[in-house]
């Protein structure tokens, strides 16, 4: 599957999926994988910055927040479309673009830093993506990206539940796959029924990579690995935002930060 029809899924999404998700129903990120992607973020005020995969801009507004200097790339345009709206109405200074991940338009050396929030794993050849990345980044700049942890959320994979109805792990399979496209249908568990209409499902093309192989991606490109992170809920959290309670057993997302040498 290559970008062109990568896009057109996520353009079929992009409706659907700002609606529930500015309603507040997108809980792995608002209670849990972004703050933690915030408290590992180095500071980023006065710094130049490039969110890769934005969608509808939430979090690209966040960075902003932090008095970074922000833009934006999503490859489907109803999500630009809404990121700019966004800026339209509270202004933030940010500047926003449909462009591809792996086929950035911005020259070498551009950028002091780079995002992309659960983004990297939808994206054909990620390995093009992060060298992509490194090539803006200016030397000493940082790449920082999410995705579904390799090792827990390979192509087969199911929450095991005991009779409390807890998460106590997950059964994988097919960790070594990797896949090109293969779609997914799901939805926000958390919206309720009568917010979120029967033909709200979203198909998300993956292409999940080991573990081995996302490290390789990044030390190919160049890079040094700086942090990584296994976002936990807490007790407090997973009591308000049930449906997140799964990880506090077996991380679903993972975490890294690494920098372009100087």
């Amino acid at each position: 599957m290559d970008s062109t029809e990568v896009a057109r899924f996520w353009e079929g999404n992009a409706e659907a999926w700002t609606k529930l998700a500015r309603a507040g129903y997108d809980h792995y990120r608002d209670a849990l994988n972004t703050p933690e992607f915030l408290k590992i973020l180095p500071s980023v005020a006065g710094l130049k910055g490039i969110d890769i995969g934005c969608g509808e801009g939430g979090n690209t507004r966040k960075l902003a927040a932090l008095n970074a200097k922000m833009h934006g790339v999503d490859i489907a345009p109803t999500f630009i479309r809404y990121a700019q709206q966004s800026e339209d109405a509270d202004p933030l200074g940010i500047s926003y673009r449909i462009g591809d991940a792996t086929c950035l338009e911005e020259a070498g050396d551009s950028y002091d830093f780079a995002t992309a929030f659960m983004s990297l794993m939808d994206v054909p050849q990620p390995d093009k993506a992060i060298t992509e990345a490194y090539r803006v980044l200016k030397p000493g700049g940082f790449l920082q990206f999410s995705i579904l942890h390799p090792c827990f959320v390979p192509p087969l994979t199911k929450t095991l539940r005991g009779e409390d109805g807890l998460a106590y792990g997950r059964m994988v399979g097919d960790y070594f796959r990797e896949t090109n496209g293969d779609v997914e249908t799901w939805k926000f568990g958390s919206a309720p029924e009568d917010i979120q209409g029967k033909d709200e499902f979203f198909q998300v093309p993956r292409f999940h990579r080991a573990l081995s192989s996302w490290i390789n991606y990044l030390c190919q490109a160049g890079f040094h690995i700086e942090e990584m992170n296994e976002p936990s809920a807490d007790s407090e959290t997973a009591a308000r935002f049930p449906n997140v309670e799964d990880t506090r057993s077996v991380p679903i997302f993972l975490q890294i930060r690494a920098c372009k040498p100087r």
